[in-house]
């Protein structure tokens, strides 16, 4: 059965109560006999051990078949994102030379077979 808190806003008295679920949330302050009984929620300390229950943590194989096709999604809007970026530039925008004369590359010269 679950226990529950309850407090009353006429006296500030606090309890705890074991009740079933079906049971209907008591509303008479056992100090001070108004109904004034408010039940508190609590947050619930709750444990999670072994693997699976984060989304770093490696799946059963039934569950990674979607985590897959999601990743591999992301993957292809990225690479669309980056190559539609790539051919957003203008065409009217010519990248010009950094020098209006180029010079020629120096050539390696060849090892004299003389020797």
């Amino acid at each position: 059965m679950p226990l529950y808190s309850y407090r009353c806003d006429n006296c500030g008295v606090q309890f705890e109560q074991r009740q079933h679920f079906v049971d209907a949330p008591l509303v008479r302050c056992p100090e001070c006999g108004e109904d004034s009984l408010r039940k508190l929620y609590q947050p619930v300390g709750i444990v999670f051990k072994g693997s699976g229950f984060y989304a770093t943590d490696h799946r059963s194989p039934s569950g990674q078949g979607a985590a897959k096709k999601a990743e591999q999604a992301e993957k292809a809007e990225k690479a669309e994102k980056a190559g539609s970026s790539a051919t957003a530039e203008p065409a009217n925008s010519k990248a010009e030379p950094a020098h209006s004369k180029s010079e020629p590359a120096p050539s390696k010269s060849e090892p004299d077979s003389s020797s």
